[in-house]
C-alpha cells in the first residue's frame, strides 16, 4: 500500500519574519522539510505532497522540492483565500488562508487513500515517522496522531500554539482542543488566560495518520466552521476537523525529539541540534544527492 504524506507549507511566518519553510538548518542548506521527508521515506513513504502558497511554489520548490522529488514523487497543493466550498465567499475583513484544517481540504483530491500529516516548520524525528508508517500500513480506515509531552515542544523564545490532548488508559484519544500563546513556566506552561498545562501533557505537533474516512470529516468540519460568526478571523484548524473522528483515534508515543523554528531565534538552537545529529550518524551529510 502506498502512504502520503502531506507538508503543510503555506505558513505566513510572521513571527519568524519571514519564510521560515525555506530556512536553512545546516551548512549544507537543508531545511526541516527535508530531514522530514527524509525521514518519512526511510519510514516507507512513497509520495509527497507540499501544501504552499502560488506565490511561494517557486522559492520552495527551487530551495526544498527540487532535491526531494530526485528521491520520491513530489506534488504541490496550493492554498488560497478563495479555496472554498461551492457557495461560499470571502467574508470581508478576510485576508489570509484559514488554517490548518484547510490546507489539508486542498491536498485531499489529489489523495487516494489513507495519509499522514506534517507542519513544514517541526522536525519529529525518525521514531515518529516509523511508528506512523507502521500504522498507516496496517491497513483499514483508521487514525492516528503522534503525541509528544509539552515540555519538549516548547520554545525558550516565544509562546507556541499546541493541540492539547486528553487520552485514555487504552491510548485512544478523547478530546483535544487548540491552546495558543504557550509561554515555558516551571514545570510546564501557561497559556494567556494564566491556566498552568502540567510539562508531561500530551500533545500534538499536526503529525496526524487519517484513514478515507476523514476527508468527510475535514469538508464537514470546515462548513460548520464557515457558519460560525467569527469565521472572518477564526482559524480551521486541522484538530477541528480531526476531533469528528473521536473514538477512534490513536495515540501513539515516541521517543522522537522535536524541534521547531517558530521564532529567528530558535534557529541557532536548531542548527546545533542538527548539527550533533549529523555527526553522530543518526543523518547523512547530504540528504538528497
Amino acid at each position: 500500500m502506498g502512504l502520503t504524506l502531506v507538508v503543510l507549507a503555506a505558513g505566513m511566518g510572521s513571527r519568524f519574519g519571514g519564510m521560515k519553510q525555506v530556512a536553512s538548518v545546516d551548512d549544507r542548506g537543508h531545511t526541516l522539510v527535508d530531514y522530514g521527508v527524509f525521514d518519512a521515506v526511510r519510514a516507507g513513504f512513497d509520495r509527497i505532497i507540499c501544501v504552499v502558497t502560488p506565490q511561494l511554489e517557486a522559492d520552495f520548490h527551487e530551495r526544498v522540492g527540487r532535491g526531494i522529488a530526485r528521491h520520491v514523487d513530489l506534488a504541490y497543493a496550493y492554498q488560497t483565500l478563495d479555496a472554498l466550498p461551492a457557495g461560499r465567499e470571502v467574508p470581508p475583513g478576510r485576508v489570509k488562508p484559514w488554517g490548518t484544517g484547510q490546507a489539508v481540504l486542498v491536498a485531499l483530491p489529489q489523495i487516494d487513500g489513507s495519509f499522514a500529516t506534517i507542519n513544514a516548520d517541526d522536525f519529529y524525528g525518525a521514531d515518529a515517522h516509523r511508528r506512523m508508517a507502521a500504522f498507516l500500513r496496517a491497513g483499514g480506515d483508521r487514525h492516528a496522531l503522534v503525541g509528544y509531552r509539552l515540555v519538549n515542544t516548547l520554545s525558550q523564545n516565544g509562546t507556541v500554539s499546541r493541540g492539547v490532548c486528553q487520552v485514555d488508559a487504552g491510548d485512544r484519544l478523547v478530546d483535544i482542543r487548540e491552546v495558543t500563546a504557550l509561554h515555558v513556566v516551571d514545570g510546564g506552561a501557561m497559556d494567556q488566560s494564566g491556566v498552568f498545562l502540567d510539562g508531561q501533557t500530551i500533545v500534538s505537533l499536526n503529525f496526524w495518520g487519517f484513514g478515507p474516512s476523514a476527508a468527510a470529516a475535514f469538508r464537514d468540519g470546515f462548513e460548520a466552521f464557515l457558519d460560525r460568526p467569527d469565521a472572518a478571523t477564526a482559524e480551521y484548524y486541522l484538530p477541528d476537523a480531526a476531533r469528528r473522528l473521536i473514538p477512534d483515534v490513536a495515540v501513539l508515543p515516541t521517543s522522537s525529539s522535536w524541534l521547531g523554528v517558530t521564532y529567528a531565534d530558535d534557529l541557532p538552537g536548531v542548527r546545533a541540534r542538527v548539527t550533533g545529529m549529523v555527526a553522530s550518524g543518526e543523518y547523512p551529510e547530504v540528504l538528497w544527492p
